[in-house]
């Protein structure tokens, strides 16, 4: 299947790479330190979310803001190690020009960057969970992103491993590609569905990027 685009939008943890032990570790520790009962953990979505949503369904506002400086903590120590490249990532990176992508994350700046430069990812823009007021699954974070590089987000296509980012995606009218690297297949609602990066080219001319998924 082939998508004509202007520019290319990726989520990161679970599309670009892998911190998904990492995220578990350091939020399971941080849950048992809060004292949160093992069902209410259990049935909060970390995945694709931002952490202030994350605690807020989990703790008080009162405790919220020394809360989040904990898990913050425990994932930026989690990094060195805790953070591997995807397929396919790096190869699809490589031949696109800057002006051409981004990275749309639901984790803060600073986590974003160290996690991306752990495997050498170097992003001309990235948007955080800082750069926005609503995160996935509204729709912002990618049209802020499609805005910063200059495109009509109706020509953009958003790469996703999460129901939350690919509803996002489908929000922003953007079209989505789902990688089923974290989810199954059956809940991933996308116009192309593919295992990971490493089915997916891109051909860049003066007038956009072409893309051709194996599907």
């Amino acid at each position: 299947m082939k998508i004509s685009a202007d520019a290319l939008l990726f989520d990161n943890d679970g599309t670009l790479v892998s911190s998904l032990d990492s995220v578990h570790r350091c939020w399971t520790r941080w849950a048992e330190e809060q004292g949160i009962a093992a069902e209410d953990f259990a049935r909060v979505e970390l995945h694709g979310r931002p952490a202030d949503d994350i605690i807020a369904d989990l703790l008080p506002a009162d405790r919220a803001a020394r809360a989040r400086a904990r898990i913050d903590e425990l994932e930026l120590a989690d990094v060195p190690g805790g953070v591997k490249l995807l397929p396919g990532a790096a190869e699809l990176l490589a031949g696109l020009p800057a002006g051409r992508w981004a990275v749309v994350t639901s984790a803060y700046r600073g986590l974003a960057e160290a996690r991306l430069t752990e495997v050498a990812i170097r992003p001309g823009t990235l948007i955080s969970a800082d750069d926005i007021t609503r995160g996935k699954p509204h729709p912002e974070p990618f049209l802020l992103a499609a805005e910063r590089l200059g495109v009509d987000p109706a020509r953009c296509v958003v790469f996703e491993d999460a129901p939350a980012g690919l509803a996002a995606g489908r929000a922003a009218g953007m079209r989505t590609v789902a990688l089923a690297t974290t989810t199954d297949r059956a809940e991933l609602v996308a116009d192309v569905v593919v295992e990971d990066l490493s089915a997916v080219s891109a051909q860049v001319s003066d007038g956009g990027v072409e893309i051709t998924c194996r599907v």
